[in-house]
């Protein structure tokens, strides 16, 4: 059953300056990183541009956090598709879409009911929800299954009145002066009012439908990663262009992920910056790498590998759909519920690093360190400075002998 986008348009002074991130994923340190690192105050305004919650250990303090903040600063909260799933738990009696999908990609349609449908995915993500977290605090009994989520509902309303009621009452779309923040999508600039809510949302692949606009439109949902076959990257893909900036650099999804803030110092005008938090150990690059050519950048729609060999802690691999070899980490591959053998996002791309570089410590490997630099992730083989210890030298990402 679906219901229209509700959207709010706040009047934002002109020169005031606007964050905008999106994805937290009940990452409470993340999002506390990248405030800090920017230096948000009062006098700015803050827009999560959904999924502030579930996937994060944190989700729960995550909500209190932006609940309190939102009495000191400006500060408005999108809902994001696994938002939605809360809201929709906790309504009575809940009004769910067709279908909800899970971070494992299952789908679960609603010929049961709708307690039948939603069960899966709460009992998926389980310590990771809010409603789970919530339970726990307040030493309710946890739900074991879908008949239990009507009594659930009722105490974690009475017992959580200001979190819940924030969270049934997230808007979809905020619209002021030249920009328009939405978690998925929209097809269209006007007559955002008769949009579908959930189309919103859950907008898979936003990016590359093709879309222009005269505002700019604020998304997150996909991260940006996977929209290039090349270069894993976690910063923020902003097309002037088509005026669309597409901000989810992968927070708790992606080992490598990061938490992006988008600065907008005018509501009325045409400026972006950005900066982000990865909360990763930060190295210094003493060596020059040239960057390697034809790079190759395994995202999770496209991950089956077959392992052809191992040395040490990495893993040499074919990727069957582009016949590519490169290596892992070998805590990056496992067998998936497919039977299949499955990688982390990985890449094979050697970064252009110049001494003195700055780089974020992804994975240390004895072939090398998996590192990111500008939000883009690859290899460094040459040697680091980190902390007040010597230098410290890798290899070569050669295939194996």
């Amino acid at each position: 059953m679906s219901r229209p986008a509700v959207v709010i348009r706040p009047q934002i002074e002109p020169g005031r300056r606007v964050v905008a991130v999106s994805d937290v994923h009940g990452n409470l340190p993340m999002l506390q990183g990248v405030l800090d690192k920017i230096g948000f105050s009062p006098s700015d305004v803050l827009v999560i541009v959904g999924d502030l919650l579930e996937k994060g250990r944190d989700s729960l303090a995550t909500l209190r956090y932006v609940l309190a903040l939102q009495k000191t600063h400006t500060v408005y909260t999108l809902c994001g598709n696994c938002d939605y799933i809360d809201m929709v738990l906790l309504e009575d009696p809940p009004v769910p879409d067709n279908a909800f999908s899970t971070r494992m990609g299952v789908r679960y349609e609603t010929r049961g009911g709708p307690d039948q449908a939603l069960w899966p995915i709460l009992d998926c993500w389980r310590e990771r929800s809010v409603l789970f977290q919530m339970a726990q605090e307040a030493a309710l009994p946890l739900p074991k299954g879908p008949g239990d989520l009507p009594a659930l509902r009722t105490a974690l309303i009475r017992r959580f009145p200001e979190e819940t009621g924030f969270l049934l009452n997230l808007p979809h779309i905020l619209a002021a002066g030249n920009f328009i923040f939405v978690h998925g999508g929209v097809p269209r600039e006007d007559r955002l009012d008769e949009l579908d809510a959930y189309s919103c949302m859950k907008n898979d692949n936003f990016m590359g439908q093709g879309y222009s606009f005269r505002n700019w439109v604020v998304v997150g949902h996909w991260p940006v990663t996977l929209y290039d076959p090349a270069i894993q990257r976690s910063a923020p893909l902003i097309h002037r262009g088509r005026h669309i900036a597409s901000i989810d650099g992968g927070c708790v999804l992606k080992l490598d992920g990061q938490l992006n803030a988008l600065l907008i110092p005018d509501i009325t005008g045409e400026d972006l910056a950005w900066d982000w938090y990865d909360g990763l150990e930060q190295v210094t690059a003493l060596d020059p790498q040239e960057p390697s050519g034809d790079p190759l950048n395994i995202r999770w729609s496209d991950s089956v590998v077959e392992v052809l060999a191992q040395e040490g802690d990495c893993l040499y691999c074919r990727h069957p759909s582009t016949g590519r070899e490169l290596w892992a980490p070998r805590e990056y591959v496992a067998q998936w519920r497919d039977g299949k053998t499955h990688t982390e996002d990985i890449t094979d791309y050697l970064l252009p690093v110049s001494p003195g570089d700055r780089l974020s410590l992804v994975r240390e490997t004895t072939r090398g360190l998996l590192a990111k630099k500008d939000g883009v992730t690859g290899w460094y083989l040459g040697r680091i400075r980190r902390g007040q210890h010597g230098p410290a030298r890798y290899g070569k990402q050669s295939p194996p002998r």
